[in-house]
This record gives structure tokens, C-alpha cells and sequence, in this order.
């Protein structure tokens, strides 16, 4: 690799770590290595020095210089061939240049403190030719559902510009205790992250928000059906991409996700289903990587929604169709 390339941070990667960042980019650059270019202030962001644990934000350009790769092997590792079945049970879609998963609840996709399972190492068993499927987006943790993964280097980048340009629609099902009125419409509120004051200590969370440091963020929502217990089962289209928006956007109205602890609180625990996340990446519409065409893929619902939805008798194969984005 010869020169210095400016990247420009994704919706989707908002909130990464550098050094994960740089995993995700250049999966082949030691850590070690990556150390030492941010000591001696190669690598920075939007101009300034960073370290391996700095949080990135959306539109940010990191500075990359010449990594010479090529010359600095990484050393072969041996992968648990349990990770390469596990993945390949997960695939729903797979040609040339891209694959697309349901990821399982409470599996990572990344690394990071005490996690030692996640979608990103497990997929460096699939890795043949010195080609490994890449992480072109994230999901939480506590989120299933459908993942997009490029298999080459264009088709990362052509789906990192899609990312980008917002030119991927996703659909995301959510149970939410009371249900929302209007039915239908469209969330518009700022968010940001702030330190907010947590039983007798704080922690940092995104919040409705003004001010310069608060983000646009947008969320269009259709009740599919709800239970005359007072539950709605939702589609939501995140216009926008920021961190927990849908989670934000949904208690800020008043209808929190059922498990959504953090930002719900006590009105998210309803009895006789799971106490975990009703949050699914049901479907996203995007250009194929390699031929640019239009395509959708959806996936089946898995998990303790599953359950929760055959416990309120809602359809698990409900349609959703979108009014023509006019913003």
C-alpha cells in the first residue's frame, strides 16, 4: 500500500475504538504496529494525535499512512473450526463478493472487554486465500438479526459508501411496552451522549438533546399489531444511524423496548416473556456490492422474540412497506 488515505467514519462505525476501526479496515496490521504509528503521531483524526482507545465519531477522516503490509506478515493462526461451522449456520445469503448473516442475540460482533466470542474473530476462520469476510456495519450485542459482511476489499468499501451515503434502508421489528400514538409516523429528535446521574453514581448514555454536541436523528415507525395488554410489535427505519437511536427515540416517546433496561427502565420488564431485548434486524434494501443493483434480504425471527411472538400470536412473517423517503 503506497500513500496516505483519508477515510471518513461511517454512521455505522460511530462509536467504534480506533484500534477496532483499524481491525475492521486492515484486519492484517498488528496491533503492535498500529501502537506505534499512533505514538509517533501517524495516524490521526481530523487532524489530531489519538489513542488505540479513542471513541470515533460519524464524518470524522482518519489518517492512515502507508501501512506496508505485505512486508509485515501476521503470523498464521489456528481457528476452532467450531467458529466456522457456527458462522456458516448463521449465513442467509453468500455469493462472490458479500455474505449476509442472522446474527444470534447476545453475540458481539466486535471485541472488547471480556468478550470472548464475537462475529469478528469467529469469521477469521472462513479466511482462505488471504481473503476474510469483513464487518462493513455493527449491531448491539443485545440486537439480533440481520449483518452484512463484504468478502473482498471493493465490496467493503462500496458497502462502507452505502452506509455512508444512507443509501441502505433497515427495518428493525421492537415490542414496546404501550403503544405508541399516532400508530405511524416519524421521530425527529436530537441525541448526544451525556453523563447522566445513575442510582447514586453516573454513567454515560445517549439523550434527547440541544446544543452543538447533539446530533440529528431520525426514526420513521408502523405498529404492525399490538395485545390487549397494552404491547405494540413496531417496525422501525432508522433514517439516521446514530448509537441506541431506536431505543432513545422509542422511551423518549413514552413506548420503551420490553428488556431495554438502560433506557426504559422499569416499564421494559413485562411478565410472562423474555426480560431481554426486543430489538431484530428484520430486512435492509441495498446496492449489491459488485453489481449495483437494488437488493433486499430479510431474515426469520429468532430467539426469545421468536417466543414472545408466538406467546402474542403476532405474525412472524408480517410485511412492511415504506412510503418513498421524500427528506
Amino acid at each position: 500500500m503506497s500513500g496516505v488515505q483519508i477515510k471518513t467514519v461511517t454512521d455505522d462505525e460511530a462509536g467504534m475504538r480506533v484500534d477496532r476501526w483499524f481491525k475492521a479496515h486492515f484486519p492484517a496490521l498488528r496491533h503492535g504496529d498500529l501502537e506505534k504509528l499512533l505514538r509517533k503521531g501517524q495516524v490521526r483524526v481530523s487532524g489530531g494525535r489519538v489513542k488505540a482507545n479513542r471513541r470515533l465519531e460519524a464524518g470524522e477522516e482518519v489518517r492512515v499512512p502507508p501501512l506496508h503490509l505485505s512486508q509485515r506478515p501476521n503470523k498464521p493462526k489456528e481457528f476452532r473450526q467450531e467458529d466456522a461451522k457456527a458462522i456458516r449456520e448463521m449465513i442467509v445469503f453468500e455469493d462472490d463478493a458479500m455474505m449476509a448473516i442472522n446474527k444470534p442475540f447476545g453475540l458481539a460482533v466486535q471485541g472488547g472487554t471480556n468478550t470472548k466470542q464475537h462475529i469478528d474473530g469467529m469469521l477469521a476462520s472462513l479466511e482462505k486465500d488471504g481473503e476474510r469476510p469483513r464487518l462493513v456495519h455493527r449491531l448491539d450485542k443485545d440486537t439480533g438479526g440481520l449483518l452484512l459482511l463484504a468478502k473482498t476489499r471493493q465490496a467493503a468499501q462500496r458497502l462502507g459508501d452505502a452506509f455512508k451515503g444512507h443509501d441502505i434502508e433497515k427495518t428493525y421489528w421492537a415490542l414496546t411496552a404501550g403503544v405508541p400514538r399516532p400508530r405511524e409516523g416519524t421521530i425527529d429528535m436530537p441525541i448526544a451522549k451525556r453523563m447522566v446521574r445513575v442510582g447514586e453514581g453516573e454513567e454515560e448514555r445517549v439523550v434527547p438533546a440541544e446544543g452543538e454536541d447533539a446530533k440529528k436523528a431520525i426514526t420513521d415507525y408502523q405498529t404492525i399489531d399490538d395485545a390487549g395488554n397494552g404491547v405494540a410489535f413496531l417496525a422501525m427505519r432508522p433514517v439516521t444511524g446514530r448509537t441506541h437511536q431506536l431505543r432513545v427515540h422509542a422511551a423518549a416517546v413514552g413506548t420503551p423496548i420490553i428488556g431495554d433496561r438502560k433506557y426504559g427502565g422499569a416499564r421494559s420488564s413485562l411478565e410472562g416473556v423474555s426480560n431481554n431485548l426486543h430489538l431484530f434486524c428484520r430486512s435492509m434494501t441495498f446496492p449489491h456490492p459488485k453489481t449495483g443493483r437494488k437488493m433486499t434480504l430479510s431474515v426469520p425471527l429468532t430467539g426469545h422474540m421468536l417466543k414472545t411472538w408466538k406467546f402474542f400470536t403476532f405474525d412472524a412473517n408480517a410485511k412492511c412497506e415504506w412510503p418513498e423517503d421524500i427528506r
